[in-house]
């Protein structure tokens, strides 16, 4: 088939939904979508596969493939539906709540997003994310940063938005790879202070390490939320140029 891609298939958000067909189980891309979704928040992606998400939907393997054509499509389909939740709340706009108002709610409901399907920060970073809500979340960040203060062009555009995305990726990322640690081990932070605590006193005592001194026994001790928020804040005043009190 000829296509504006030559002969590879449209895109899947180009491509229609099959045809319904005379079957006990109707399906759709979004309840595929939703099938994975739950599938995945159970058991993480490394347990995704369409046979296991046939087999929730109550159909054969191959009747998947009407939909998606591969696993790449359907998470697509999945990191998409995320981002539907994340535009959710009245499609932010800049010039009714303001650019930075609007930049932090994106930011901290994908955060939510992420704690909620931790599957989801596994993919943030990687492929570009090109699906219609994605798109709607890229566009309404990059036009609320469009007006902050401290940009002139489309140059300082690109690197605050460069520069906010390594953060939200870097953030999220070890957000959750300590959770899944935590869990898998059994320990927490609090633990992980009174085993290693004692060590650490020690090795500060030495007065070799001033300055890491001066953070433990000196520097806020906030939780993952605070942090995330706090560091986000940094970012921006860094964006502007001009720091907030």
């Amino acid at each position: 088939m000829d296509t504006p891609y030559g002969s590879a298939p449209l895109p899947v958000w180009e491509r229609p939904e099959p045809q319904p067909r005379a079957a006990p189980v109707p399906l759709s891309r979004a309840k595929i979508a939703a099938t994975a979704i739950r599938l995945a928040d159970a058991d993480g992606l490394e347990g995704l596969s369409v046979r296991k998400i046939a087999k929730e939907l109550g159909v054969g393997p191959m009747r998947l493939y009407d939909y998606v054509i591969n696993r790449s499509e359907l998470l697509d389909l999945m990191v998409d539906a995320v981002y539907a939740r994340i535009a959710e709340p009245g499609q932010d706009s800049a010039q009714e709540s303001g650019w930075r108002a609007t930049v932090l709610a994106i930011v901290h409901r994908t955060r939510a997003a992420a704690l909620e399907h931790e599957w989801f920060a596994d993919l943030l970073g990687a492929r570009p994310h090109l699906g219609p809500h994605a798109l709607a979340v890229g566009e309404s960040t990059a036009a609320a940063l469009s007006q902050a203060p401290g940009l002139h062009g489309v140059d300082d555009l690109q690197r605050a938005l460069g520069a906010l995305n390594a953060f939200v990726v870097g953030s999220l990322r070890r957000e959750i790879t300590e959770r899944r640690t935590a869990r898998s081990t059994g320990t927490d932070v609090s633990a992980w202070q009174a085993a290693l605590g004692p060590y650490l006193t020690r090795m500060l005592e030495t007065g070799r390490y001033p300055t890491v001194a001066r953070l433990v026994h000196d520097g806020a001790h906030l939780d993952a939320g605070e942090t995330f928020h706090h560091t986000l804040t940094t970012i921006l005043d860094g964006i502007t140029g001009h720091p907030r009190t």
